[in-house]
């Protein structure tokens, strides 16, 4: 069976996943908006299985040195302090260059943290819903992507609501990200509030956005990883519910 769960608050992960019968959990090391050094939970986490994720504004692509070079150290301190936790996985956004930069600066970039960082648990690069010069919106840019870390174990989490206001068809969607990435380590389950192709990242419980539940189901099913939710909290326990159910 796959286990579900969701994105909880970092102050007692593991008494909000009880809360919405959680199997997995998913939370920031402190501010997902900030630079600071990662702020381990004060309770233990036991019971269920962990990812964190990074925060939002890490860019490791980016040209901006003043972004860049603090977002590898963020990164690096993120996966050490994660691995500490016996986390599954690290999850970080794509990230994106400037509109006038050339994207293969960025997947070079990227290249260069693979290089140089210590990977003591599986990084896991997330799809994004927007930018237009993104490093993984599109399936073609995942693909130049991959093929800049060639060599490396690199792992890769689907977001279902990324995928759709990204402007991919979640029909034979994991078939044809796993013809670029041979795997799928974690899907985020979420529906989306905006319609497809929007470029818009807002997320909504299943049965109340745009997406066809069913289409969301058969991504779940194909891709055969663990699944969570980032849906808002108070349907997260409704959300996994009706997972489990027709999963």
């Amino acid at each position: 069976m796959v286990r579900i769960g969701a994105h909880v608050d970092q102050d007692d992960p593991a008494a909000h996943a009880e809360e919405v019968g959680a199997e997995v959990v998913q939370f920031f090391l402190g501010d997902p908006q900030g630079y600071k050094k990662p702020v381990l939970p004060a309770e233990p986490v036991e019971g269920v299985d962990i990812y964190i994720h990074a925060p939002y504004l890490v860019n490791v692509a980016t040209t901006n040195n003043r972004i860049r070079i603090p977002s590898r150290k963020l990164l690096q301190q993120h996966l050490t302090a994660a691995a500490g936790l016996g986390a599954k996985g690290l999850i970080v956004h794509g990230g994106h260059v400037g509109k006038d930069d050339d994207p293969q600066t960025g997947f070079d970039n990227w290249r260069k943290v693979f290089e140089r960082m210590e990977c003591p648990i599986p990084v896991l690069i997330e799809n994004t819903a927007g930018g237009g010069n993104a490093m993984a919106r599109k399936l073609e840019r995942i693909a130049r992507l991959w093929e800049a870390l060639d060599g490396f174990d690199v792992g890769f989490c689907l977001d279902t609501c990324h995928a759709h206001a990204g402007g991919e068809e979640l029909v034979d969607l994991v078939d044809r990200v796993k013809a670029i990435t041979g795997r799928i380590d974690l899907v985020h389950c979420n529906d989306s509030r905006d319609a497809f192709d929007s470029g818009a990242d807002r997320h909504a419980n299943l049965g109340k956005g745009t997406i066809d539940p069913e289409l969301i189901l058969a991504v779940c099913r194909a891709a055969g990883a663990p699944v969570v939710v980032e849906t808002p909290a108070e349907g997260q326990a409704d959300d996994i519910a009706f997972l489990r159910k027709n999963l």
